[in-house]
């Protein structure tokens, strides 16, 4: 089953998605939705990422050929990771399919993606084992993990490079039938594959992080988990960039140029 996050007539709300239409419910739908018995047609809803999360979890350097790609470009030997470790990530720069990522008035660089795998947690796990994690996965959507390199290597932490607004694309749905361990992940830019590999070639899979997240945080229905990716696509304002990944769909935003604040947003 798909499920939704929407906004259509100054409402917000969830709703089941299938070939018939959206089909908006009371409640979220890990906590047994009630049916408001409407239908909704696609094209009269805006959709929202699938879920505000209580906290954003985000894996880094979690496929080889990618750490080694990295450790290639910069010199240095590669450095697998010998045990799964989260960080995390700003809620703020979630955005919705189809919006636009906002590239910094005053940043010049270019901004690159990453085409990411995000679970999505349906229960409380507290030091769970691997199948009560495999259990407490509601579902699966699609991430864009945007980053300003410059910032990145500028500042002590990720606060804006990895978090400003927009930068973390997420959607267009839940999918909750589908094993994205046998997923490809295809990346295109402008229309023209960038990057395509195997969702499930991780060093340590979903599960993995989340029996070792759980050891010592509880997580909670709503958490989301991103989980990598093995492979980064630079792009530039006026491009559109989107990330399928097989059995869950498409997420695609474009890029736009944000304008430089005014005197009085400068000073208030």
């Amino acid at each position: 089953m798909r499920w939704i996050r929407f906004r259509a007539g100054g409402r917000t709300g969830f709703a089941a998605l299938d070939e018939v239409g959206v089909h908006p419910v009371h409640g979220e739908p890990w906590a047994e939705p009630e049916p408001t018995g409407e239908l909704l047609t696609l094209d009269q809803v805006e959709l929202l990422p699938p879920v505000v999360p209580p906290t954003f979890y985000a894996v880094g350097y979690n496929y080889a050929d990618h750490i080694r790609h990295v450790a290639e470009r910069m010199g240095t030997k590669p450095n697998l990771p010998e045990r799964p470790e989260v960080g995390y990530r700003a809620a703020n720069a979630l955005t919705g399919h189809g919006q636009p990522v906002v590239r910094p008035a005053d940043f010049t660089g270019l901004l690159e993606a990453e085409g990411e795998l995000v679970a999505v947690i349906g229960r409380r796990l507290r030091r769970c084992s691997r199948e009560e994690a495999r259990a407490g996965v509601f579902g699966w959507t699609i991430g864009n993990d945007v980053s300003a390199r410059e910032w990145q290597r500028a500042d002590r932490t990720f606060w804006r490079a990895k978090n400003s607004d927009s930068f973390k694309p997420m959607g267009p749905w839940i999918e909750t039938e589908v094993d994205p361990m046998a997923s490809t992940t295809t990346v295109t830019l402008n229309g023209v594959t960038a990057a395509e590999f195997a969702t499930g070639g991780m060093i340590f899979d979903p599960y993995d992080y989340i029996v070792e997240t759980s050891r010592y945080i509880t997580l909670h229905p709503g958490d989301v988990l991103w989980m990598g990716a093995d492979a980064t696509v630079a792009m530039n304002v006026g491009d559109t960039l989107s990330v399928e990944i097989s059995g869950i769909g498409v997420l695609s935003n474009p890029v736009v140029q944000e304008e430089p604040p005014s005197a009085a947003e400068e000073n208030p």
